[in-house]
Order: structure tokens, then sequence, then C-alpha cells
């Protein structure tokens, strides 16, 4: 999905009214949350908790819907730079959402090649031809990669998602950008074995991106801070389980998408999980917050690598005030 046209769901989220939770226990806060994506493994951490009922028991009627651009949305699952971006190419809008919950602790966004095109470190990339899509994450952050090892000049072509993977494969580009959780399982779903694939994460190549975070409209922000924090204990508690069993947890995405490959969407999520949900870099700063130096120089690499009308300001885009308390963020596996 358009990143952007994600964020624009938030703006016009601003001109709806929200249905406050009255003292009355029954009445429950209407919450619309869109994803950021299709309904596909790591989308349990959000299904997952809505089955369970963990929303309803905090008093929300949460709505999860798909990313598909259109629609007006409270809350959300986004790209951190995507948000940046927004934020500083967008000064004057007062409306931009806010982070409220750190998810991909690392970015998932990879380059990915067939083995056979010879590439096997970033240096090899120089001169080769690239494809994704305009609004994809990696594609976005590929000048803050390019910078951190030294790549030269790169040429791109655009497509939709749904042709990146089998274009790479009938070798109209040489390489990939895309999430590694995503595209990774795309081309093994298209016959191509995972041994035959290279794989290069921004995070192993000196790229400390943050991934994705929850995200929140301004107006529920100021109105209802209660319904968000509400919202975080119970994803936090959903998440735990998720990532204790995710077998379990994909029964939901099952639910709401029955043509999906359970098998493949399970190995999906585990992947996610180990690589940018309990990641090291995760563990080491705890789920659902942020490190202050990290999420400057992020900001930072931002603003230089999109050209940004505007510097990003960290503050504007993450704020900590509504996560959990410290004993419910602790979900991670060591």
């Amino acid at each position: 999905m358009n990143k952007r046209q994600l964020l624009q769901s938030f703006l016009a989220a601003s001109a709806l009214s929200f249905g406050l939770a009255s003292a009355d226990a029954q009445t429950l806060t209407p919450i619309k949350f869109q994803l950021d994506w299709r309904f596909e493994g790591p989308a349990a951490l959000f299904l997952h908790p809505a089955a369970k009922g963990y929303f309803k028991a905090a008093g929300l009627d949460v709505t999860i819907d798909a990313g598909n651009g259109s629609g007006a949305y409270e809350m959300g699952f986004a790209d951190l730079a995507a948000l940046m971006e927004f934020h500083a190419n967008n000064p004057d809008s007062p409306n931009k959402p806010v982070a409220v919950m750190m998810v991909y602790n690392n970015t998932p966004a990879s380059v990915m090649a067939l083995k056979k095109s010879g590439i096997t470190k970033p240096g090899d990339l120089a001169g080769k031809k690239l494809g994704a899509p305009v609004f994809d994450a990696g594609r976005r952050a590929f000048p803050i990669f390019a910078k951190a090892n030294n790549i030269g000049a790169v040429n791109w072509t655009a497509m939709d998602p749904t042709l990146r993977e089998t274009m790479l494969m009938r070798g109209d580009i040489d390489a990939i950008t895309g999430f590694t959780f995503t595209s990774l399982l795309n081309l093994e779903a298209r016959g191509v074995k995972t041994a035959d694939v290279v794989v290069l994460p921004y995070p192993d190549y000196g790229v400390k991106l943050y991934g994705n975070v929850i995200i929140a409209s301004p107006k529920l922000i100021k109105e209802n801070p209660a319904a968000i924090k509400k919202f975080l204990s119970a994803f936090a508690k959903g998440a735990k389980e998720v990532i204790a069993n995710p077998v379990v947890a994909i029964e939901s995405v099952k639910a709401r998408d029955g043509i999906i490959d359970s098998k493949l969407e399970t190995r999906r999520l585990q992947l996610a999980i180990d690589t940018v949900i309990n990641s090291p870099d995760a563990r080491a700063e705890g789920f659902g917050g942020v490190n202050a130096g990290r999420m400057s120089l992020m900001a930072s690499q931002v603003s230089d690598a999109f050209n940004t009308k505007t510097r990003v300001s960290p503050d504007a885009v993450w704020t900590a005030a509504l996560l959990p308390p410290a004993a419910e963020l602790n979900i991670l596996k060591k």
C-alpha cells in the first residue's frame, strides 16, 4: 500500500468524532485501526488480541482493516521513516499522526538478489538495476543504505508490489528492496529456494533505522488518551502470546482471510519476530519504547535521504507518554 495514502487517511480522521467511553461500562469506545499491508502473518499481532477479546475487555470496539489507503482511521500501523517524511514535508498540517509505540525495533527492509546474479555484498549493487514500488520503505531509505556502504549509482525500476518478486525471478531486474519477511517468502511461494536468495538486511549493514510503529491521530491523543493507553495494554498482552506461540496466533489471520497458507504465514510471522520484534536491539532497548539517541540519528538520516522540506523533529513524531507500565511491556523472550 502507498504509505502516503495510509498517513492521509489519518488526516481524514481528524474530521471524525470519537465515541468517548462514558461511565456506563457497557459503552465501548470505537477505534478504527488500519494495518500497513494485507492480512499476512505479522497482522496476527493485532488480529490475535482482537480475536481473544482483549480490546473489548479494555472497553474498546476495535475495527481492524487491511492497508488499502481508503477511509479514515484513528490508529494504525506504519513505517516510522514514512511518518517522519510526512511530518517534515507537511509542516503546516495540524493533523499529523504521532507514533505511540515501537513494534518493529529494526527496519525489516533489505536488498534481495538471486545468487546467480553474482551479488553477494552491498558494493556489488553499483550500476545494477534495482526494482521496488516507489513507496517501498526499503527503496525510500536506500540512500541511507548506499551512503553507509559506499555504493555507487544504481538504476531503479518501479512496479506494482505484486510484480516485484516475479520481475526478479525473470531477470528483469538484478535486485529488489522490500521487507525481508514479505519478499523472501513471496519468492519461495513462486518456487525459488531460500538458499538461492542473497539477503542484505539494512540493520546488518550499518542502517539502524526503526521500523513500524503504532500511530494515533492527534485528535484521539487530545480527546481520549485513555483509549490509546487501553489499546496499547491490550495489544501488548496479545503480542506476548503471539511471540510465544505463532502457530496458534496465525489462526486469527486465517479467520480474516481464509485463503492464506497458514504454514507459510506462520513462517512469515516467525521471521518477523526473530528479525525485527524480538531482535537483540529490541531486547536491549525494551519492547515498545525507543532510544533517544538512535531516534535523533534516524530523524537526521531521513531528513537528508528524503530531502524533506523541513528537518524531522523526533519530539513531533513520537511520544512515550501513552505506553503501558514497564511490567506490561516485558514480553520478549530471552
